[in-house]
């Protein structure tokens, strides 16, 4: 048995673990729902803001969240967030969950209802306490 990192997912990999979660979930009498997610906000031809996030299960995890510098303070990342969960409610899904780092924004998390799980300290660099967050929609 050999073992390779691999720079990127491809369609061969893809395969394999989107079946296999599938065929595992579908054992389990679980519905999968699998979707990845990629919204963009955009001004003109430039892009503002980016979320992406993963549907699977009852639930979805947002993964990345972004506002590009010049856009910032203007509510783009809580509309992209908001997106995703409009999304998640129309697909009957149950609740969202994310995590984010200390210096970054768990404070807008909870401004929109967000609530914190979870933390996982560190002494080292307090920094890079981790928040683990979930909302129930």
């Amino acid at each position: 048995m050999q073992f390779e990192f691999v720079d990127e997912i491809n369609p061969q990999i893809g395969k394999v673990l989107d079946e296999g979660f599938e065929k595992y979930a579908e054992q389990n009498n679980v519905v999968c729902n699998y979707r990845d997610l990629y919204l963009i906000a955009k001004e003109g031809d430039e892009i503002a803001g980016a979320i992406t996030a993963r549907a699977y299960y009852s639930e979805v995890h947002v993964c990345d969240l972004i506002v590009v510098e010049k856009f910032r303070r203007q509510q783009i990342g809580k509309k992209l967030l908001l997106k995703i969960e409009e999304y998640a409610k129309e697909k009957g899904l149950t609740n969202i969950n994310l995590s984010t780092y200390a210096f970054q924004a768990p404070e807008f998390y909870k401004k929109l209802g967000y609530h914190v799980e979870f933390v996982r300290e560190n002494k080292k660099d307090p920094k890079i306490t981790k928040y683990y967050l979930s909302k129930d929609i």
